[in-house]
């Protein structure tokens, strides 16, 4: 085998809907202030009793069952997340206790919003190593526990939610090499951090280096994959903010793609924002199984990680 592919993707969010005009009765806010600002109007939240590795868990089940295969079949697990409360037992490992998953690598990656894409990269690593068959790489975050609702500036930004996908060998890579890295002097942008976390972000310094300095990043992750941004079917990027994303994703140059809007209906979900978004435009059908589709996160630490993909 010389690569490996995504084989199928599953998403999964709480039942619980929390609107804009909800949040005007917990903050000084208003529907417009917000669509106006972050493009927001919906998110999921996550219930006390609702933990980050049952939402992954959720979500890796339904990826399981699209690509028709059992929890046997796995033999590495990687769950994406800024949000874990405990140390030990990681998500991984709780993940695969969920699932029943026998005897697998299990590991947690904490790149915040940029954690997808650099589990995924590192998940693709180890299967053309031969150092894994079959992966499970999930992102799924509770951003509801981290946030302070009395905050209008950040309690507007967030949702709950998880995404996965099922990663195996192949003939012909599916997965495209990784660009990634970091801007390591400006990770206190954004910030999960205190007793209790909370999270907290410097909104307009995000604002310019995303939308100045991660285009370039974008195109050469394409070139990296042997493409143009014009051959791309679709763009997911990680869904911090409406006013990011449509700006960053013109400037990439993407002329033909559909752009995965997801955050106008779930919020910021962190780790999670890219595999939710990506997995339900494969459910929706607006991609074809052997489209690429650029899969780019950035966000905490300033990190960013991006890599084309073809759809399964």
């Amino acid at each position: 085998m010389n690569g490996s592919r995504i084989a199928a993707v599953g998403h999964y969010q709480p039942a619980k809907v929390l609107t804009n005009e909800d949040l005007a009765g917990l903050v000084d806010t208003s529907d417009e202030w917000i669509t106006s600002r972050v493009g927001i109007r919906t998110r999921h939240i996550a219930g006390p009793d609702e933990p980050v590795d049952e939402l992954a868990g959720h979500a890796a089940a339904k990826a399981l069952a699209a690509a028709g295969l059992g929890p046997e079949a796995i033999d590495l697990v990687v769950v994406a997340t800024s949000t874990a409360v405990d140390r030990s037992p990681n998500m991984a490992a709780r993940v695969a206790h969920r699932l029943s998953i026998p005897n697998p690598a299990a590991m947690d990656v904490n790149v915040v919003c940029a954690g997808f894409t650099h589990a995924l990269a590192t998940a693709d690593h180890a299967v053309r190593a031969g150092a894994a068959t079959r992966a499970l790489v999930i992102g799924a975050d509770k951003m509801s526990e981290v946030t302070d609702w009395t905050d209008r500036t950040t309690c507007v930004l967030v949702g709950d939610g998880a995404g996965a996908a099922v990663v195996e060998a192949a003939e012909e890579p599916g997965i495209g090499p990784v660009l990634w890295g970091s801007v390591p002097e400006m990770g206190n942008a954004v910030r999960i951090e205190g007793t209790p976390a909370r999270f907290a972000q410097e909104g307009q310094s995000v604002y310019r280096w995303a939308t100045t300095k991660l285009p370039p990043i974008a195109r050469a992750a394409c070139e990296k994959a042997g493409l143009t941004p014009a051959d791309l079917a679709a763009v997911v990027l990680h869904q911090a903010n409406l006013r990011i994303i449509e700006p960053l994703a013109e400037k990439i140059g993407a002329v033909n793609a559909v752009v995965a809007r997801d955050v106008v209906h779930s919020g910021n979900t962190s780790a999670a924002s890219i595999p939710l978004a990506f997995s339900k435009l494969v459910e929706r059908g607006e991609i074809s199984s052997g489209d690429p589709v650029l899969l780019f996160g950035f966000g905490g630490n300033l990190s960013y990680a991006g890599q084309v993909v073809r759809c399964p």
